[in-house]
């Protein structure tokens, strides 16, 4: 085990970062000379723009030894248009510096800062900075902090031995507070665990620029942060937390090695480990190895990305919570290639994820996603300095996404010939801000497990577009729960088609609704103004707070859609004579306040998209066939039996049409392929009545003999079957079509003699109604000693196979014989048993089709008598 520890410091812009951050080196002896960011020479600020504005725009690291722990300090953007950046390194931290500007108290950042840490479970410890400028009283202003971050943040500046801390911090947890009542002191250890499980908050204060309590505070970090073990000798694994070039252009993966080592020349994957640096500022020293807990820059990786896991663990982290709400279009200059240009841009959004580059194929424009003007700016200097072009920005628009508010079932098939792959999945909205997240429920007897993953991996390698606007969408749970391959048709590729498609066709059966970004805000106004506000905040559809009157100011808090709020801030300032301040942040996407007039501007149809199908393709006669999304359901080959479909007697006879019109062309195709099936029954020629007269000359031209009918004997159905009335026989094979029921296959794992016996009173009730003679067939070929013996009930026949017999067996001598002189149809879902009886000249009806025609007799008979009453 070793002593590595990160650790990262955040705050709103202004509020002292990169001084403080100047001062711990400094007091580590890692720096000789502090550096100030208004003397433009501090050592983390590298980049000329950084230097130039006075503020972070991309994470640093510098590396400091203290107190017996071996620090990497990450020193983040404080802006709030480059919160994606700052919120990419909390993945990567041990502990967090909390840094809050005392003149300006808790501002909406700094609220929105405090939520990041919460949401990645952080310890954070609180630097209160700027405490020469800060002329309030300090009880008051921990006071301040206590109500809006947590009642858990402690202040640490004081004798901590004393009983009145010891209390304030037994009041942190329950426990604790218990044994201290009972006069137990609270020791080093019991403080480290309640920072470790974010239930105290430590705090301190000082002035940074002055260089007042920073040492205090480092030695209060060595002493309480929680120290986190990490295994060296563990399989390797680390987490990417960024991307960046250095000034060759050589590409620099960033990572936190989270467990075992990593060494120059090791392979990941297809990809070998060129060089390890270890970055203090813009230098940085090369290392043949880099262990677990450290954080390092590696070259010789090309596709990992921010938020991905590689090594022994390789997977994707959650999505940032923090995202762009404005998209805008790239303005280049006269002449300029968009689409080469467009390639060269996509190099960005590796280092940027949220920049979300797409390019608009129709207007041939470039579309962008940012946080707002400060970026925008910066991305111009950066690509002006790495690609040499000047670009501007059209005017921006709010992003917007979608979600759903139903349950469907989405269905996909891919199969143009020698392909072939069908994808079921279930969608169901998540909770607001969830994301998109994916399941499987589908069992290995339906679909083996590798093409399962398979497509687990493509339904996650794409973003997926709604079908009112062509928004992304979101907070949706996307869950496997059937599908089907073929042993030798099948490519992965299939399956990639299929899932597409079956996630747009689930989106166009769904109950859509489009979500706009809402922010939550706090208006510290005037308080003669307090009506202009709340009128503003109503017409803005947004929602408001009972004003909170303290002295000649007013402060409402609550929400509103960020597309209304854009340039409020300006009109704030105009009305309030520059004395009102607002303070957003983000909150959520939410359901529109407009969504017919925004969906009304937007003018998009999803059918035309031609880039996300909702179709299925099919293979019929050798060619490839699209089928529409809404016809879709109903041509694919496996019926997961999520939704069952009620279908009525019409239909049913429609599908039994269908089904009768495919038996004619499968029997095509087995004629041309093994050569004419010949019939052996007559339709019309001879009545089974006939065969009863008497031998009269009028019959002496008859086409069958009936002597020989007479004493023809069979060791199968045809011997059993004694004064038939129907010339139709429907041959049943018992257990696989109890199988193929999902309540008789549940009623036989328990009692298998009650399914028999239901699916012989659905058989009676069936023949009834019927033409046909039913024959149901039931193995018990592992009878010992067990004999063929026929039983008849209400008119159907019941079959027992002897010892050594399979119902497949005796139904194929069944159907050869009796086929010769009747016809015959085979009920059953074996494939190969269809096959044979097809070639025997007997008909196949499948399991489903079975069924399906028992709910449509079930159909007519009720129909018959109603009729009759």
């Amino acid at each position: 085990m070793n002593k590595n520890m990160t650790i990262g410091i955040l705050a709103h812009v202004d509020a002292g970062k990169t001084t403080i951050s100047e001062g711990i080196l400094y007091i580590a002896g890692a720096l000789r000379k502090i550096g100030r960011v208004d003397h433009r020479d501090t050592f983390l600020d590298t980049y000329d723009l950084e230097r130039d504005r006075g503020i972070t725009i991309f994470s640093k690291q510098a590396i400091f030894e203290y107190g017996g722990y071996h620090f990497t300090l990450l020193d983040t953007p404080g802006h709030a248009d480059f919160s994606a950046e700052m919120e990419r390194t909390l993945s990567v931290l041990d502990v967090a510096v909390l840094l809050i500007s005392a003149p300006d108290g808790i501002t909406g950042q700094t609220r929105t800062l405090w939520k990041l840490l919460d949401y990645y479970h952080i310890p954070t410890f609180i630097f209160v900075n700027k405490m020469d400028q800060y002329h309030g009283d300090k009880e008051n202003l921990l006071k301040e902090v206590k109500s809006s971050l947590s009642s858990n943040c402690i202040n640490f500046s004081c004798d901590l031995t004393s009983p009145e801390f010891q209390e304030e911090i037994a009041v942190c947890d329950e426990e604790l507070l218990n044994a201290f009542l009972d006069g137990n002191e609270i020791t080093d250890n019991q403080i480290k665990e309640l920072i470790s499980k974010r239930k105290c908050f430590p705090i301190a204060f000082g002035s940074a620029l002055k260089m007042e309590g920073i040492e205090n505070f480092l030695s209060l970090i060595s002493s309480f942060a929680p120290v986190k073990e990490y295994d060296e000798n563990d399989a390797f694994s680390a987490k990417v937390f960024k991307i960046s070039r250095d000034s060759s252009g050589n590409r620099l993966t960033h990572i936190k090695i989270i467990s075992g080592s990593l060494a120059t020349k090791a392979i990941l994957g297809d990809e070998k480990i060129e060089q390890i640096r270890f970055y203090s500022g813009e230098k940085y020293d090369t290392a043949a190895k880099a262990v677990a807990g450290q954080i390092c820059a590696v070259t010789g990786l090309s596709s990992a990305l921010p938020g991905e896991i590689i090594g022994s663990s390789a997977e994707s982290l959650a999505d940032s919570i923090i995202q762009p709400i404005l998209s805008c279009s790239v303005l280049l200059p006269d002449g300029k290639d968009s689409i080469a240009f467009y390639k060269e841009l996509k190099v960005l959004e590796e280092e940027d994820p949220t920049l979300q580059l797409s390019f608009n194929d129709k207007a041939q424009i470039i579309e962008i996603k940012v946080m707002g003007e400060v970026q925008k700016e910066v991305l111009k200097h950066i690509v002006k300095q790495r690609f040499g072009t000047d670009i501007d920005f059209g005017p921006g628009h709010i992003v917007y996404k979608e979600t759903i508010t139903n349950k469907v079932e989405g269905v996909g098939h891919f199969e143009p010939l020698r392909h072939y792959a069908e994808v079921h999945l279930l969608l169901e909205p998540g909770a607001p801000g969830s994301g998109i997240s994916f399941a499987t429920k589908c069992s290995t007897d339906k679909l083996s497990l590798n093409w399962q993953r398979l497509i687990l991996t493509h339904l996650q390698e794409k973003k997926y577009l709604g079908v009112l606007t062509g928004s992304e969408i979101t907070d949706i749970k996307i869950t496997l729960i059937a599908g089907k391959a073929h042993e030798k048709h099948t490519e992965g590729g299939d399956f990639r088609q299929a899932t597409y498609r079956a996630v747009r066709q689930g989106l166009m059966s769904a109950k859509s609704v489009l979500l706009e970004p809402v922010l939550e805000y706090r208006l510290e106004i005037p308080s003669d103004a307090v009506g202009r506000a709340l009128t503003d905040i109503q017409r803005m559809s947004g929602t408001s707070s009972l004003p909170d009157i303290i002295g000649e100011k007013a402060i409402i808090t609550g929400t509103v859609p960020a597309a209304c709020f854009l340039d409020y801030a300006s009109e704030l300032s105009s009305y309030t004579r520059g004395e009102g301040q607002i303070f957003t942040t983000f909150k959520g996407y939410e359901p529109c306040h407009n969504e017919e007039e925004i969906i009304e501007s937007f003018g998009y149809d999803p059918e035309l998209d031609l880039d996300n199908p909702s179709s299925s393709v099919f293979c019929s006669h050798g060619s490839s066939v699209i089928i529409p999304w809404d016809e879709a359901p109903e041509k694919m080959h496996v019926d997961s039996g999520l939704f069952p479909k009620k279908r009525t007697a019409d239909v049913i006879e429609k599908e039994f049409v269908k089904y009768k019109n495919s038996e004619e062309e499968l029997k095509a195709i087995f004629e041309r392929t093994y050569g004419k099936i010949t019939p052996r029954y007559v339709e019309t020629s001879v009545t089974y009545d006939s065969l009863n007269q008497a031998d009269t000359p009028e019959n002496d031209n008859r086409d069958y003999d009936l002597e020989a009918a007479k004493k023809e004997k069979h060791q199968n159905t045809a011997s059993s079957i004694k004064n038939e009335a129907n010339k139709e026989y429907l041959l049943v094979d018992g257990y696989n079509i109890i199988y193929a029921s999902s309540d008789l296959s549940d009623l036989a794992k328990t009692d298998l003699k009650a399914a028999r016996d239901k699916l012989i009173d659905i058989l009676i009730n069936f023949q009834g109604f019927r033409r046909e003679q039913v024959i149901v067939v039931f193995d018990a070929y592992k009878v010992a000693g067990g004999k063929e013996h026929t039983e008849e009930m209400s008119g159907l026949l019941i079959v027992y196979t002897k010892e050594a017999e399979t119902a497949d067996q005796y139904i194929e001598k069944a159907a050869h014989e009796i086929s010769k002189k009747y016809k015959v149809t085979v009920a059953t879902s074996d494939a190969i048993e269809q096959v044979i009886v097809l070639s025997s000249g007997a008909y196949r009806l499948s399991a489903r089709d079975f069924w399906d025609e028992i709910e449509r007799t079930n159909i007519l008979i009720s129909e018959s008598i109603a009729s009759k009453r």
